[in-house]
């Protein structure tokens, strides 16, 4: 079992940063492939960012390629999502999510264990 707590949402006006954190508790990491994703409003849950176990390959969603970064720290147990030239629709509830190793990162099927989720919101 994997506890995954996320922290670090709150409200940003556009062009705006912030960095989200994701705590897990329970077992190492280091088995498993993590990812982000977000459901705003109205919406499915799409998938943001993913990162491997090891952290040497990476994946983004188009909206978010070249303004958000995803980075695991194994020896802490912590996953960060750092999003840069924050937008309006960019406002969500982001979730992080554990996955065991192997197959496509962005297919949130893949993930057993999520957590509860933090809300970003961006004003224009």
């Amino acid at each position: 079992q994997v506890q995954l707590v996320e922290s670090g949402g709150g409200l940003v006006q556009a062009g705006g940063s912030l960095r989200l954190s994701c705590a897990a508790s329970g077992r190492t990491l280091t088995i498993y492939e993590m990812g982000w994703f977000r459901q705003a409003p109205g919406k499915e849950r799409d998938f943001v960012a993913a990162i491997s176990w090891r952290g040497g390959s990476t994946s983004y969603a188009d909206s978010v390629k070249g303004r958000f970064t995803v980075s695991r720290d194994n020896a802490k147990n912590m996953l960060y999502l750092q999003m840069n030239s924050l937008k309006p629709e960019d406002t969500a509830v982001y979730y992080c999510a554990a996955a065991p190793r192997g197959g496509s990162m962005d297919h949130q099927n893949r993930y057993d264990y999520w957590g509860q989720g933090t809300q970003v919101t961006v004003s224009s």
